[in-house]
C-alpha cells in the first residue's frame, strides 16, 4: 500500500475548542486489488478526540464480502466504507452505519478489537443481568476468535461497493435487491415525490 499525504495542518479542536491542538491529515492510499482511497484523520492532543474516515475514489457496484476468520486471516487487510454494515452474524453482533459512522482501513484483528471495545462499552452502560451475561459471552467468543480457538464469519455489506476484505479466501458477490432494501447507509434520503 502506497501512501501520499495531500494535506497536513494544525487546527482548532472541534470538540474542546483548543487553539491549534488538533492535527488534520488527509492522504491517499493505493490499495492493491482495490484502487485509490482517500483517508482523513483529525486528532486532538489536548482532549483525545479522534475522527477518521475513508472514502473510495472509484464507484463500484453494491457488494457483500465475507471471510471465515481463522488465526491465519487475522492480518488480512479490511477496507470499510462509512456506509457499510459490518457483522459477525454467527456471534450475533452487527455495526450499521449512522450519521457519525467512520470508514477505516484495518485488518481482521483490528475489526475484532473494534467489536470487543464496543461490547465492553455496552457492558458499562447496560447493568441488567441478561445484558451482562450476553455481553460477557460475546467477549469470550471474540477472545476465542482472536486467539485462533474459534472460527467465525466476518461479513461486510456495502450498498456503494467501496469496502473490501483482501484475503485469497474472501468471497465477494453482488447484493440482491432485497438485501439492498434492508441495508442502512447512514445517509438521509429525501423523496421529493412522496407527499
Amino acid at each position: 500500500m502506497e501512501d501520499n499525504v495531500i494535506g497536513k495542518m494544525k487546527i482548532d479542536c472541534p470538540v474542546c475548542g483548543g487553539k491549534n491542538t488538533a492535527i488534520s491529515i488527509t492522504q491517499t492510499h493505493e490499495v492493491a486489488y482495490f484502487g485509490e482511497v482517500v483517508e482523513s484523520l483529525v486528532q486532538c492532543d489536548k482532549c483525545g478526540f479522534r475522527h477518521s474516515d475513508v472514502m473510495c475514489v472509484e464507484q463500484k457496484d453494491p457488494a457483500k464480502h465475507s471471510l471465515e476468520i481463522s488465526k491465519e486471516s487475522l492480518s488480512s487487510r479490511v477496507v470499510r466504507s462509512q456506509t457499510s454494515t459490518v457483522s459477525l452474524p454467527e456471534l450475533g453482533i452487527k455495526v450499521e452505519p449512522g450519521p457519525k459512522s467512520e470508514g477505516y482501513i484495518s485488518n481482521v484483528e483490528g475489526v475484532l478489537i473494534r467489536f470487543k471495545e464496543a461490547t465492553e462499552r455496552a457492558l458499562k452502560m447496560f447493568q441488567d443481568e441478561l445484558s451482562q451475561k450476553n455481553g460477557t459471552n460475546l467477549l469470550n467468543n471474540i477472545e476465542k476468535v482472536l486467539n485462533g480457538e474459534m472460527k467465525t464469519l466476518l461479513l461486510i455489506e456495502d450498498p456503494f461497493g467501496q469496502s473490501k476484505i483482501m484475503d485469497i479466501h474472501a468471497k465477494s458477490e453482488p447484493l440482491t435487491e432485497e438485501e439492498l432494501k434492508n441495508l442502512k447507509t447512514g445517509y438521509v434520503v429525501i423523496d421529493e415525490n412522496n407527499e
